[in-house]
């Protein structure tokens, strides 16, 4: 019997726009090797450093603008983050509204301190914000998915078992990972309707 329901954030909640992140590097930044650090489940480098906690958003910036055009600012490197994200669909919100008050309803997210005020932003746009108990946010629990760390402590912390805890993930890696664990993990596929997936 699922006693909690969690979401992935990007690609699950928020909308994914890859190009316009990378075009936003490029053109905004002169920062050329962005793709090799942005990935839609699992960051690479020093965006995978930022994600696990091991790197502070300032360290971050200050990585990107050294291999940026002069002149960039911090504020800059923001804003090429924030094109990553496309915004909460109007069906993937009436989802959520859907089991809110039937669950709780949390966050479960490989994310960082950057791209988290954006989809705060997002999520309360779509008027959803306010909906969600809780979040687990990789860079915050310095943990990264699919490690089976992240998901015991994510269950220690609900105080639940495994199997009464529902996730919702669009990595396949991340999913697998977590019913490794126990949890009643599902993968969102392209396409497919998150409403789908929710009892």
């Amino acid at each position: 019997m699922i006693k909690a329901i969690l979401f992935d954030i990007g690609g699950v909640l928020v909308g994914l726009d890859m190009e316009r992140s990378i075009r936003a590097f490029k053109e905004v930044l002169g920062h050329e090797r962005i793709t090799e650090l942005l990935d839609p489940c699992h960051q690479k480098g020093i965006y995978g450093d930022l994600e696990a906690g091991i790197l502070s958003a300032d360290d971050f910036r200050a990585a990107i603008l050294a291999e940026s055009r002069p002149g960039s600012t911090p504020q800059d490197v923001d804003r090429c983050m924030w094109a990553l994200l496309a915004g909460v669909s109007p069906e993937t919100a009436a989802a959520v509204r859907s089991v809110y008050g039937r669950y709780p309803l949390y966050l479960l997210s490989n994310n960082n301190p950057i791209n988290m005020v954006a989809c705060h932003k997002a999520l309360d746009d779509a008027g959803i914000g306010g909906m969600f108990d809780g979040e687990f946010i990789s860079w915050e629990m310095k943990m990264l998915k699919p490690s089976a760390e992240f998901y015991r402590e994510v269950v220690r912390r609900l105080d639940l078992a495994p199997e009464e805890i529902l996730f919702i993930d669009d990595s396949a890696s991340n999913v697998e990972g977590a019913r490794a664990v126990g949890i009643d993990a599902r993968l969102l596929e392209p396409g497919m309707a998150i409403s789908s997936l929710l009892p």
